[in-house]
């Protein structure tokens, strides 16, 4: 039986989609045979601006609204599609989300930034070859300023495929193009991940090892660690790294992942 509490988050969910709606044929019937003039440019970079102050404070449904009224004042701005596709996603309207960034690609075809997070919602929806594909268009882009994301990305959806090999060659090929990239936390833990995955344990322990110097206080890391080291035979070292991992959350994924394993291997 549904909830009353259920029914009134489907009536906000019901609401919040049909102002959107809403605002989608107003700014439709705005547009009908007007053109971009250099006033709207300016008022469309003022909402832009809004939108992306709120989707850095983690206020999805109004960057939404900024984006969307950027969008009537210039329909044909890649970035605003690109925002606003983020936006979408971030609240969990995929396909809305996709058709904003096939609207930017269309406009833009080297649009690198938008095919890598198409890329990215292909590969949460286990569309693994598609995933790859979107990846690859953003890094044909010799400009693309951040070709580490899509190389961390494609390497994880191989290693999802289950191809470990390929999936380091992708990371290593991140860290080459990008040494100083602001996903190297990521790409040392997958790397670590992938090696662990192959059985080759002193890589894993290495790359993982790499991350905790980077975040020392990500659980997740301690929790690969901790599998590392039980591979290894390290029984003592395996436990201490669980440990520390529940210590920290318990309730979390991973702390709770971290107890069935103490559990299982417990005498």
């Amino acid at each position: 039986m549904q909830t009353i509490t259920g029914r009134g988050c489907l009536m906000k969910n019901k609401i919040f989609k049909y102002s959107i709606l809403l605002s989608v044929i107003i700014c439709m019937i705005f547009l009908s045979g007007c053109a971009t003039s250099r006033q709207d440019r300016e008022r469309a970079s003022l909402h832009v601006n809004m939108g992306t102050a709120y989707l850095k404070s983690g206020n999805f449904s109004p960057a939404l609204r900024e984006f969307l009224a950027a969008q009537c004042l210039s329909p044909d701005d890649p970035e605003i599609r690109y925002y606003t596709g983020l936006s979408y996603h971030r609240i969990g309207m995929k396909e809305e989300a996709k058709r904003e960034f096939k609207k930017a690609l269309s406009i833009k075809p080297d649009y690198s930034e938008a095919s890598n997070y198409m890329g990215t919602i292909y590969l949460e929806e286990g569309l693994y070859d598609k995933a790859i594909e979107a990846f690859d268009r953003a890094l044909s882009n010799v400009f693309y300023e951040t070709p580490a994301k899509a190389l961390n990305n494609i390497g994880w959806t191989y290693y999802k495929k289950g191809d470990y090999r390929t999936a380091l060659i992708k990371y290593e090929s991140a860290l080459k193009r990008e040494p100083d990239t602001i996903t190297l936390l990521l790409i040392q833990k997958n790397m670590g991940v992938a090696y662990l995955a192959e059985r080759n344990i002193d890589k894993a322990v290495f790359h993982l090892k790499k991350a905790i110097d980077i975040a020392p206080g990500m659980i997740e890391l301690r929790y690969w660690l901790g599998i590392s080291y039980l591979e290894a035979g390290n029984r003592k070292k395996a436990v201490e790294e669980l440990r520390s991992v529940i210590e920290a959350n318990p309730e979390s994924v991973f702390g709770l992942k971290a107890k069935e394993k103490l559990d299982y291997i417990s005498p």
